[in-house]
């Protein structure tokens, strides 16, 4: 097929339209649940006080804002593939905005701003009249209309999945993983739920012994879903992987909407998986091992998770795992490895590595 024939083939299969929308007709879609901003996705943003007066100031100084994106669902809802802190800091400033559980979220009290001084402190509505934003400026914010790009509901289902990706990606404050977490929610919430949940495995926690930032991050949820995908996978699989952040997305969406895909089995390979890593490495699971001092060093290593979580997890589901008194001296030979030094270095991107270190992880700890 032509580069012309797949172009027209794709335009045929998205189906878009777009005009400007008030404010207000936003906050009417929104009250009558006509609107799904998805407020789970609310945990993946981090925008401050600061960023969301700031928006409020640009609406209010005629500053034009970049398009709203949704989705048009077969019941006719629209779900916002972009553009949710927008709306949701407008939602908040009305005093409307709920939370995953249907509770009302506490109002958002401006800040002062470089050129609006005077919205210290201003609230929607406000018990002191002097704190409420003035009623001609309510209208201002009412009146002031979003372009609005739409994602009709003859379109391919998986348009707006990819649709969100890429606005996301990139530019955006979203670590991968958190975009991935957007999708996966928008795909199949249960899948997701039950993803999340799996690092909340005590032996998991204390094995990654992951800091702050990447928590932060949901970089315990990508280290559950590379286990997910990679525990049991086929090693002519391994060698296609490609890119390993489109493998892990495009795979994450095939597997949540496989509905031959059974969770119990894979969340009890991981809990087993982690349970005997703690009993035997603990804390030191995937830290460099120093010879010379005869101690483990460091943090949590990317690749030692490549070769001990996905080598020990493959030989459990196998039946094939060496006697446990082993592996602390086994997960410590790969550091007087050639093979695994190379490979493991830091200059070596995924979709080199990954072919090379599963597999040795396998072998490594099959008796």
């Amino acid at each position: 097929m032509s580069l012309i024939d797949q172009i027209n083939k794709k335009r045929r299969e998205i189906k878009t339209d777009g005009y400007p929308m008030s404010i207000s007709e936003w906050t009417s879609m929104y009250e009558s649940g006509e609107l799904d901003i998805h407020p789970e996705f609310q945990r993946f943003y981090r925008w401050t006080p600061s960023q969301k007066t700031g928006l409020i100031e640009s609406i209010l100084l005629g500053i034009p804002l970049p398009p709203i994106f949704v989705s048009q669902r077969t019941d006719g809802v629209w779900d916002v593939v972009d553009g949710l802190q927008r709306l949701s800091t407008i939602f908040q400033f009305f005093g409307i905005l709920k939370d995953e559980k249907g509770k009302k979220i506490d109002p958002l009290v401006l800040q002062e701003t470089k050129y609006l001084p005077a919205l210290k402190d201003k609230k929607w509505e406000d018990d002191d009249p002097t704190q409420s934003l003035p009623k001609e400026l309510q209208l201002v914010i009412k009146r002031s209309k979003l372009a609005t790009s739409i994602i009709l509901k003859e379109s391919d289902e998986s348009a707006k999945y990819d649709l969100f990706q890429r606005l996301n990606t990139g530019g955006s404050e979203l670590s991968p993983q958190e975009v991935r977490n957007c999708v996966l929610v928008m795909i199949n919430k249960v899948f997701f739920e039950w993803l999340k949940g799996l690092p909340s495995l005590d032996s998991f926690s204390a094995t990654t012994a992951l800091s702050d930032r990447p928590m932060e991050q949901a970089y315990d949820t990508e280290l559950a879903l590379r286990f997910v995908l990679l525990a049991q996978i086929q090693e002519s699989e391994i060698k296609a992987i490609g890119d390993v952040g489109d493998f892990l997305t495009d795979k994450m969406t095939a597997v949540s909407q496989d509905k031959k895909f059974r969770r119990a089995p894979v969340k009890k390979l991981f809990d087993e998986t982690f349970n005997v890593l703690y009993a035997t490495l603990a804390e030191d699971s995937f830290k460099r091992y120093n010879f010379k001092k005869s101690r483990h060093e460091g943090g949590f290593l990317l690749s030692l998770f490549e070769v001990i979580a996905l080598g020990v997890a493959f030989n459990i589901g196998e039946g094939t795992l060496c006697d446990k008194t082993e592996i602390v001296e086994r997960a410590r030979s790969v550091w007087k490895n050639k093979a695994f030094t190379e490979w493991a270095s830091s200059g070596v991107n995924a979709s080199r590595r990954l072919p090379r270190l599963i597999p040795f992880g396998r072998n490594l700890f099959q008796k």
